[in-house]
């Protein structure tokens, strides 16, 4: 489960991968198993194996191991007194010793084998990449492992005892030991190179017993926020035995026996660390306060009345608090860190694209460069001839064409949809007219319901487009009226499609023709135009109305 190890390794593997071998294969599979190794560092808890410092003292042991010192790894889980039984086996003629001071040397030159064994702690030593907090679950690793630097405190009474106030006059004497190389390595012991012993005061170890305290009250916090299904009984045992004063005492003796006027006037030299003892007391409190919190969204019925007692222990330990020592406030670690979606995705999901009216298509498809699909339909593409038919047209034609227009824009209204009408103000901004998408929306409603011109109809059509599509400049273009009679009554149903197909209602047969596939646009602009030229009544050409 070191896995910040095997990172290591394979960023060296995707080196040669990528730029040696080029084995694009591999290197994809060892990226992968990357991917998996950060997201374990992440989620997945690891057990914190402990640390035992091993002496071997007497003339009976071998030489490579006589009167030296060694720090073992020991396994997951596994407690001294296994590690005791399990290092016993081996010299089952040795004696363990009852103390972990240094022997004298008459037990060093004795014949016998003595072995001392206890718990060190091993020293964070943070890689200097962590420049910048970082997440507990990433710096736990460290805390366990490439580690050189191990400690043993022991306890020690200076003074005169005080049977009120033990943490008065209670030294520490620090012992630490630096090993050859750092733990673990090729193997799970090394041999110490180097011992130096420290003496903590009363009050240097008060700072750092409520350093140690307010950092594991907020990691386990950070844990529980990280995974919610963390078990709640180490969070409550950790809050209970800080909040409640009948369980630890809690600061008060730390009150008692360095906040008083006496220890002031003795000490004049720790006002500084005093004072850092008062702020890191002032700190604890939002760090039980957000604890306490998740106890309460957790806790069960069965252990409600335990959870009240508790909050009313620390409401009275947060009103002294804060009324001696002032108050503090940290950041909240349930900010949403993810980021609001951009307002374009978000368009882009509320505006289905059934929201877009028919004439989307359309509209495009005009400004493209239309193109005739049959032979002999040169003469009815629609930009050359609409010069011409805006020259052969009167001005009371234009008047009409103006009120039929009015009320078409009335019908297209009630016609359109909710989508629509947003549409239309979304790109009000366009060069897009309302009456070319009118026409475009026409020629989509006719098309499907269009059956197959016949090729007599569409030769007559051709002669009759060229017998008055004349010059503009000619007096009889405005005089001479259209030929075409019968057909001014036409209006876009399905009765004037077949008539205009050269069809009688009589000639309808009882099974409608199939519909044509649609080749291009160009043969529905067609239609436009012949139906423009044959009736007054339809939609002026949208040239009139478009400024160039």
């Amino acid at each position: 489960q070191m896995w910040e190890e095997a990172i290591a390794l394979g960023k060296e593997l995707a080196e040669q991968y990528e730029n040696e071998m080029f084995d694009y294969e591999q290197l994809s599979e060892l990226l992968r198993k990357q991917a998996q190794f950060y997201e374990n560092i992440v989620k997945v808890i690891r057990p914190k194996p402990d640390y035992f410092a091993v002496g071997y003292y007497g003339q009976g042991f071998p030489t490579f191991i006589r009167n030296k010192v060694f720090i073992y790894r020991g396994k997951e889980y596994e407690r001294r007194e296994d590690f005791e039984a399990r290092l016993l086996t081996q010299f089952p003629n040795a004696e363990k010793m009852k103390t972990t001071s240094p022997p004298g040397d008459d037990i060093k030159n004795s014949s016998g084998q003595y072995i001392q064994c206890f718990t060190v702690k091993p020293k964070l030593d943070l890689p200097s990449k962590f420049h910048r907090p970082v997440s507990e679950q990433i710096v736990s690793f460290y805390r366990v492992n490439e580690v050189q630097r191990f400690e043993y405190s022991r306890p020690v009474r200076k003074g005169e005892k005080n049977p009120d106030n033990e943490f008065a006059n209670m030294w520490i004497e620090r012992t630490i030991y630096v090993t050859a190389y750092k733990l673990p390595g090729i193997l799970r012991w090394f041999e110490v190179k180097s011992v130096f012993m420290v003496e903590i005061s009363p009050l240097e170890n008060a700072i750092e017993t409520m350093q140690l305290t307010n950092d594991k009250i907020n990691n386990m916090v950070q844990q529980h926020l990280n995974d919610p299904n963390l078990p709640i009984n180490p969070l409550s045992m950790l809050l209970n035995g800080i909040v409640d004063p009948a369980v630890m005492g809690g600061f008060t003796n730390y009150e008692k026996a360095f906040f008083t006027e006496k220890y002031m006037h003795e000490h004049p030299e720790d006002h500084d660390k005093i004072e850092k003892l008062k702020d890191l007391i002032a700190w604890q409190i939002p760090f039980l306060a957000e604890g306490i919190r998740i106890h309460g969204e957790k806790v069960t019925e069965a252990l409600r009345p335990f959870h009240e007692r508790m909050e009313a222990c620390f409401r009275q330990l947060k009103d002294k608090v804060e009324k001696q020592y002032g108050v503090r406030a940290v950041l909240s670690s349930l900010d949403d860190r993810r980021g609001s979606r951009p307002r374009s995705m978000v368009r882009s999901f509320t505006m289905p694209s059934s929201s877009r009216p028919l004439s989307v298509a359309s509209v495009s498809s005009i400004s493209s460069d239309s193109t005739p699909s049959r032979p002999g339909s040169d003469g009815f593409v629609l930009e050359p001839l609409l010069p011409k038919k805006m020259h052969s047209r009167s001005q009371d034609k234009l008047d009409k064409d103006d009120l039929d227009k009015d009320k078409k824009e009335k019908k297209k209204e009630k016609r359109n949809s909710k989508h629509q009408e947003i549409f239309d103000k979304e790109f009000k901004s366009t060069d897009i007219s309302l009456q070319q998408s009118e026409a475009v929306i026409l020629s989509e409603t006719i098309s499907p319901l269009r059956p197959q011109r016949p090729k007599s109809q569409v030769i007559n059509v051709i002669s009759s487009e060229r017998r008055f599509s004349v010059s503009p400049s000619s007096p009889s273009s405005q005089a001479t009226p259209p030929p075409i009679t019968p057909r001014t009554k036409l209006s876009f149903g399905i009765q004037s499609n077949l008539e205009l197909n050269g069809m009688s209602s009589s000639d309808i047969p009882d099974v409608p023709p199939p519909l044509p596939l649609k080749g291009s646009m160009a043969d529905y602009g067609n239609l436009m135009e012949s139906q423009d030229l044959i009736s007054p009544a339809t939609s002026p050409p949208a040239h009139q109305r478009v400024s160039p």
